[in-house]
């Protein structure tokens, strides 16, 4: 399977919205009480564009035989200007999505070196991202990238 790895552009709106779908999906089905149906398309045109124009941000897809298969987008983050903290600029990912029937075959790793080349090239020091607790595979699939945690988000319903 020979996959392409491209900086996504306008024409590809409908493909990367199905894929949002898929993984949003995924994530409404383990956490409902955070993540719900959008009336409309998983993500809005104006969204997508916005990302597409913003030289802040990477938007990277992964295609086969033409099909887009999966995409990541990375977003170049300057930290807070607070006194203890130390200026940098990192790269945030903030989303990265492999359909289903795709995952497994080293096609993530290939939009990871993809975006994290794109940081380097942007001036980031490091490469951050979020990832929820009971998304084991992705946690793995982070950890095998040389990811380590070094915060956790913690919640209490009330």
């Amino acid at each position: 399977m020979k996959i392409n790895i491209r900086k996504a552009i306008p024409d590809d709106y409908d493909a990367v919205c199905a894929i949002y779908e898929e993984i949003d999906t995924y994530h409404r089905k383990h956490l409902p009480n955070i993540f719900q149906k959008p009336d409309g398309p998983a993500r809005e045109l104006e969204y997508y564009t916005a990302l597409l124009n913003d030289e802040h941000v990477g938007f990277y897809l992964a295609e086969v035989e033409g099909k887009i298969i999966g995409f990541g987008h990375v977003v170049l983050i300057n930290s807070r200007e607070f006194p203890i903290l130390v200026p940098r600029v990192y790269a945030l990912v903030d989303a990265i999505a492999i359909k289903d029937a795709y995952q497994h075959h080293g096609i993530g790793k290939m939009l990871m070196d993809e975006m994290e080349t794109w940081a380097i090239g942007s001036g980031a020091a490091s490469v951050e991202l979020n990832v929820y607790e009971f998304n084991q595979n992705a946690i793995s699939f982070y950890e095998g990238l040389g990811y380590q945690t070094y915060s956790c988000k913690m919640s209490k319903g009330l």
